[in-house]
């Protein structure tokens, strides 16, 4: 109880300096994605360096031949186990036209935070240091260490780089705070991930565009032919994709899964407050969850080209550019699908081109054992309520790297809620999410250190 009210108070007398190291993380504009950033990804990793040494940690900066990755924490000895808390600290563009607020202005509505990044996922990560930090200053036997990305939002090109070189020691475990929960008061714990594998389609059909009245009828249109290989690719109404070969991998999800996912009080109309949907393609609760969390997509992002301002100009576009991404399942392999996607683009359409930009593969992940167990019990500890296991419908690079590197336990304590908008204008984070995180990052800390090296 004594230690219960001990943390109360390092929580509430640390709120105001959480609030301030959110407000300047938020307030750069640390976007991967644009190339025109990399001195503002330079100065997030000056910044969190910063943080993690004036809270009495080491902190180092790991070169690599994109943005760096940050790491740094307490090493209480040798002796002791180890985890890793990933985060990163690279965020999604902010140009939707939807903002009601300058995104990369932080804004402190009476512990709404509001600004790019605050949790996707500066927030969730700023909620863990300050829980390490408590776990340190009370001497608890474990070695924690802090690995922070620039890179997450392109897919984590370069951070197979950092771990070779061998400046971030194996763990005995590793926990990611970069996941969604089902809802407010609903706290979840993903089992896994899904994949990735996103490409950017091209096709030119002319020098220059074209007067449609002179031309039209004989001319090629890049973009309704883009239109009509989207077609091809994906059922847009139902979302089955029709590319040979797309499903033959898959692992159904089993029909004890699928009751763990409707244990997790997901209700479809809450999903679509927190989306702001007017509608979705199916109002099955159980067909949303295996929609969203355990089956593979194709998505259109974008078409590119030809004419968007006032009125119609009437020309026929000289070229057109379609943004596509496919979440993957266990057991489908990326380089895999993307065989199959260019085989089948090449049988439509010979004359468009495939530029693949990325590559992640599923993971799957434990909600048995010591450590699920574990993180379970601090989830409670910290928020009142056990979390549920489910999958999470996206994608984090960087998961299935360590796997491959380190084969250690890889568990998930995400902070964020739907309605946070992640990739999303007016994204936002909240001081009862931080909190409650601050005190199941430090119980899940303790319980760890309990454990013992395995």
């Amino acid at each position: 109880m004594a230690e219960e009210r001990e943390l109360d108070r390092y929580v509430r007398d640390n709120r105001s300096r959480y609030e301030a190291m959110l407000g300047e993380m938020v307030e750069v504009p640390s976007i991967s994605m644009d190339p025109v950033h990399a001195g503002d990804n330079r100065r997030m990793a000056t910044l969190a360096v910063e943080f993690l040494k004036d809270l009495g940690a080491e902190a180092d900066v790991v070169e690599t031949k994109g943005n760096p990755v940050v790491t740094g924490g307490w090493t209480a000895g040798r002796q002791y186990p180890t985890v890793t808390v990933y985060n990163h600290l690279d965020v999604q563009p902010a140009q939707e036209p939807e903002w009601r607020h300058p995104p990369f202005t932080f804004r402190n509505e009476d512990g709404v935070y509001r600004g790019r990044g605050a949790t996707d996922d500066k927030g969730p990560a700023l909620t863990a240091l300050l829980a390490g930090r408590y776990a340190a200053d009370r001497g608890t036997r474990l070695n924690i260490r802090f690995v922070w990305e620039l890179e997450e939002e392109i897919g984590s090109p370069n951070f197979p780089e950092a771990l070779a070189s061998n400046r971030m020691p194996t763990p005995d475990s590793v926990v990611v705070s970069d996941t969604i929960w089902v809802a407010k008061g609903r706290p979840a714990m993903p089992a896994g991930l899904r994949g990735l594998v996103a490409a950017t389609l091209s096709l030119r059909t002319g020098e220059v565009g074209a007067h449609s009245g002179v031309t039209g009828g004989a001319a090629r249109n890049p973009l309704a032919e883009l239109c009509a290989l989207v077609h091809a690719c994906v059922d847009a109404h139902g979302g089955r994709v029709k590319i040979p070969g797309f499903y033959d991998d898959v692992v159904p999800t089993t029909k004890a899964e699928m009751d763990g996912f409707a244990r997790s009080g997901f209700t479809v109309n809450r999903f679509k407050r927190a989306h702001q949907f007017r509608s979705l393609r199916t109002s099955s609760t159980r067909d949303v969850m295996r929609r969203i969390w355990a089956a593979p997509t194709f998505e259109v992002h974008g078409l590119v080209g030809g004419y968007t301002g006032p009125g119609v100009k009437t020309v026929i576009p000289a070229w057109g550019e379609l943004k596509i991404s496919m979440r993957l399942v266990p057991n489908q392999r990326p380089e895999h699908i993307c065989r199959l996607l260019k085989r089948f683009i090449k049988a439509q359409n010979p004359d468009v081109t495939v530029e693949l930009e990325g590559m992640l593969e599923p993971f799957r992940g434990i909600q048995c054992g010591p450590y699920a167990d574990a993180a379970s019990e601090a989830m409670r500890a910290g928020f009142g309520k056990a979390p549920v296991f489910t999958r999470e419908g996206g994608s984090i690079g960087a998961v299935s790297v360590m796997a491959r590197a380190w084969k250690v336990p890889i568990l998930f304590m995400g902070l964020s809620l739907p309605e946070h908008g992640y990739h999303a204008p007016n994204e936002y984070f909240d001081w009862g999410q931080a909190s409650g995180g601050m005190r199941a990052f430090a119980a899940y800390f303790e319980k760890l250190a309990n454990m013992g090296r395995p």
